[in-house]
């Protein structure tokens, strides 16, 4: 599919931002003052910022408040609620820690819970779609979620348990890769099914169904080469999960924890690009462009 820079950028910065605010809200003693509204701030920023990120993937981004009428059947608008939800319960949470040094754990499990919730609903609206054998994966959900909570730890100063989750997540992403790779091919989904034209012999495309480039071949056929596919696999893995490692095993310092972070992030936002660029769609073949 086309790795539109808004949507890498939505489900990279939100599942962060929930992923932190998850932790913050089951933290047994979080901090208080104006270190908290730091640490808010960034997770409010990172979520909201990231949702905003995704409506510039829309035609009429004036009416994605249209999608919230439709959670009982769409992921998506089920996102979209959740997410809402998610950040009044936190904000709530946030204000008694800043403004009045109170910690309402119930509140705070809730908002994580709530938090969660929300980065598998946005791992739902692509883990459903047959049509992209790639990503329709419980491993899909697995990714998303494991991603939000490993970020959360980095940005939360959880160092112990992050260089646990950065291992366990470059073992979960690589088995992502390899299930996604035969996943196209295990469908046995061919030209033939495709045109519904296998009765009479072999299909071969001809020509495109259309004379001029529509809205499928735009935004659900995009061609990787597999160098560059590897290439980039390995670049963020290393970026995602080896460079943080590294950083975080020296010594303590600030700045270690920085760079760490940055490195995540842009191994994440690789990962991501990947995770779009890769996945096919079946009327990739329709249209004879597989």
């Amino acid at each position: 599919m086309h790795p539109a820079p808004s949507v890498i950028a939505f489900t990279t910065f939100s599942g962060l931002g929930f992923g932190l605010l998850a932790w913050l809200g089951i933290d047994a003693s979080p901090p208080t003052g104006w270190t908290a509204f730091a640490f808010f701030f960034i997770a409010f920023a990172l979520a909201v910022g990231g949702l905003i990120s995704s409506t510039f993937h829309l035609g009429r981004p004036e009416r994605a408040i249209k999608a919230f009428s439709q959670w009982r059947t769409s992921w998506l608008s089920r996102e979209g609620v959740c997410a809402v939800v998610a950040l009044l319960v936190m904000g709530l949470y946030a204000a008694a820690l800043v403004l009045a040094d109170m910690h309402l754990h119930v509140l705070g499990w809730l908002g994580a819970v709530l938090s969660l919730l929300t980065v598998y609903a946005t791992s739902m609206i692509y883990a459903q779609l047959k049509t992209i054998p790639r990503w329709n994966t419980p491993l899909t959900c697995v990714l998303y979620l494991g991603y939000a909570i490993t970020g959360g730890a980095l940005l939360s100063g959880r160092v112990g348990i992050a260089l646990v989750l950065l291992l366990v997540m470059t073992g979960v992403q690589i088995l992502w890769w390899l299930h996604g790779d035969g996943a196209f091919s295990g469908r046995k989904t061919t030209m033939e099914t495709a045109t519904g034209l296998g009765s009479i012999g072999t299909v071969r495309s001809a020509a495109h169904p259309h004379t001029a480039p529509n809205y499928l071949v735009r935004e659900f056929i995009h061609i990787i080469g597999r160098k560059h596919t590897q290439k980039l696999r390995v670049i963020s893995i290393l970026l995602m999960a080896v460079v943080p490692v590294l950083l975080l095993l020296l010594p303590f310092s600030h700045v270690a924890a920085a760079l760490a972070v940055v490195s995540h992030i842009a191994g994440v936002a690789v990962s991501r690009w990947l995770f779009f660029a890769e996945a096919e769609h079946t009327v990739g073949l329709y249209y004879g462009m597989r």
